[in-house]
């Protein structure tokens, strides 16, 4: 017995449903993967350098206003 499943459109449709549903659940594993990795890294390459220059003593914070205004337009 079929229990209903007479035609072929009943297991295309099913197909169709199944294949709809791991799309999805593969979705959602990629959407939290990503999310759960951790902050990505923000901003401008050249912003952050001048960062670590001014954490690391090389210009003053005068010099890093400046340079930063400039590159920010």
């Amino acid at each position: 017995m079929m229990w209903g499943y007479y035609d072929s459109w009943n297991w295309f449709w099913m197909g169709g449903m199944m294949l709809v549903f791991w799309v999805g659940v593969i979705a959602v594993v990629i959407w939290a993967a990503r999310t759960l990795s951790g902050p990505r890294r923000p901003g401008d390459p050249a912003i952050e350098t001048l960062r670590q220059r001014l954490a690391s003593g090389e210009i003053s914070p005068e010099d890093f206003d400046k340079t930063r205004r400039t590159l920010r337009g």
